[in-house]
């Protein structure tokens, strides 16, 4: 996550030279190439229900991308990766079962509320921009689960399957926003931070982690996205950050701690 949403603010720098689209080809193209090399990938072999799942995890991927970085043109980070947690709080209220798990996940939604500008009406969140968020909030929820599908019995070399997946069908959309600006040389080094960060080392660790727990428990951790994002945005972007805004991060990371312990333990009373 840390790495993930620096890289985001980052990402953002490149707007005004290639576009939100161009951005995302860059990101995803160049950590492709970045993860194929590391993890060669032909040297496994898929059967037909694998490649499937990795397509779906693929294209989840690609579409999250796309709408991300879309709502990044017309409102702040923090606040767009606020609304796109809708995806992985969608995946955790769906599992819940128990009268805690709801209580933690109660917490995370007050936490997103409190992020949420109710008290702006005017033209500093465009709603083009919070309707590509919840979008890219779908996509992410999809992202969960069919990366799940598609890492079982896998690795790493499934998260490079998928990063080319994603990045085949972001490129026509960042060479029809940035044309031949995608290929000045000024621009590789930042465009390389930015798909390591937001791209390799994130989803590589998050191909890992994902057969080894539920969709749920890791829906719930990524409720700290919100406060990371809004604090990369502060540092990086200089995109402040209000005391409403504060508790609602703070009551978000609660809610990511405290679901994580109480399904460590309902995990291991079932082991039992």
């Amino acid at each position: 996550m840390v790495f993930t949403q620096t890289g985001a603010s980052f990402a953002k720098m490149l707007f005004p030279l290639v576009g939100a689209g161009g951005a995302t080809a860059l990101r995803l193209t160049l950590a492709a190439i970045v993860l194929i090399l590391v993890f060669r990938p032909w040297r496994y072999r898929l059967d037909r229900a694998q490649w499937r799942a990795v397509l779906l995890y693929g294209g989840a991927m690609g579409a999250m991308n796309l709408f991300f970085y879309a709502a990044l043109e017309h409102i702040p980070l923090g606040l767009a990766v606020a609304l796109e947690f809708t995806g992985p709080l969608a995946v955790a209220l769906f599992g819940a079962r128990k009268p805690l798990d709801f209580f933690w996940i109660a917490l995370a939604v007050a936490g997103f509320a409190l992020l949420l500008p109710w008290a702006q009406t005017g033209g500093d969140i465009a709603p083009m921009g919070v309707v590509l968020a919840l979008c890219a909030g779908a996509c992410w929820a999809g992202y969960i689960v069919f990366g799940q599908r598609a890492g079982t019995g896998g690795g790493a070399h499934i998260a490079a399957l998928g990063v080319g997946t994603a990045a085949l069908i972001a490129l026509p959309f960042g060479v029809a926003t940035a044309g031949t600006a995608l290929l000045d040389p000024a621009l590789l080094p930042l465009a390389l931070a930015v798909a390591l960060l937001s791209s390799a080392i994130p989803y590589a660790l998050d191909m890992v982690a994902l057969p080894h727990m539920p969709s749920r428990l890791f829906g719930i951790l990524m409720s700290g996205q919100p406060a990371l994002a809004a604090l990369s945005g502060f540092v990086i972007l200089r995109e402040t950050i209000g005391p409403v805004q504060l508790a609602g991060m703070a009551a978000i990371t609660l809610a990511s701690v405290g679901a994580t312990l109480t399904i460590a333990r309902q995990g291991q009373g079932s082991a039992a």
